[in-house]
């Protein structure tokens, strides 16, 4: 069995006289894409990170892991050692026995031509993409992907997605991502992190979880977006 689930979780950062994180009740007991989604600061960022990390928070409720004993948190504009190629760095970090799936991410990302290429000499969205290759090649459960396809442009960010999708159905990952069409398409339960006069509150909602651009039926699309943003 897989499942993450919280009860009560509350996190202030040290020093700071409001939560970030107020009594959060949540639960995702499946492999696929799910998803955190909300506007700026509500702390969706600290809440992925908490997960990722926990023994380095000091926060008050439970956070319960069955079937999750790896979780990988990758992030946007996260950077990669300069002093070698990107290439040569993910044949350095990747057991010899995934040099099949590696050249399939690779390809499927189209970053062939940029192998030879130094970190810092590729664009934001070309270092974000060689960046989540780093993580799928290496031994998860978990994997929260915060911004990490930020400055990717929407088609390849849908080839990716549903890349990952299929070659991973037995993983569990976590997308915080702005982009609200996205995450009702393609995620399959969207946890709302929202706000107002009556303080925080966390709400899940069904994505529509599509595997494939054919599937993808955008009036139940705009319906789902519809039924996120009212959450707030």
């Amino acid at each position: 069995m897989m499942q993450l689930k919280c009860s009560n979780l509350t996190y202030c950062y040290p020093g700071a006289n409001s939560n970030v994180l107020e009594n959060v009740q949540c639960s995702l007991s499946r492999p696929g894409f799910h998803s955190i989604f909300g506007p700026s600061g509500v702390g969706k960022s600290s809440f992925a990170r908490l997960i990722a990390d926990e023994k380095r928070y000091d926060y008050h409720g439970e956070l319960l892991f069955n079937g999750l004993k790896t979780i990988l948190y990758s992030y946007n504009q996260e950077r990669l050692p300069g002093w070698s190629s990107a290439g040569a760095h993910l044949d350095k970090v990747v057991a010899a026995e995934k040099k099949q799936l590696k050249q399939e991410l690779i390809d499927t990302f189209n970053l062939t031509s940029l192998l030879g290429s130094r970190f810092h000499q590729l664009s934001m969205g070309q270092q974000n993409r060689m960046n989540l290759i780093r993580y799928l090649l290496q031994d998860f459960d978990l994997l929260i992907l915060d911004e990490s396809l930020a400055n990717v442009d929407e088609k390849m960010r849908q080839t990716i997605i549903l890349t990952i999708k299929r070659i991973f159905p037995e993983k569990m990952f976590l997308y915080i991502s702005h982009n609200l069409m996205e995450v009702s398409t393609f995620c399959d339960e969207v946890i709302v992190f929202g706000g107002g006069a009556k303080g925080k509150r966390y709400i899940k909602i069904p994505g529509q979880n599509c595997c494939s651009a054919e599937s993808i039926d955008r009036q139940l699309v705009d319906k789902n977006m519809l039924e996120i943003m009212n959450a707030f």
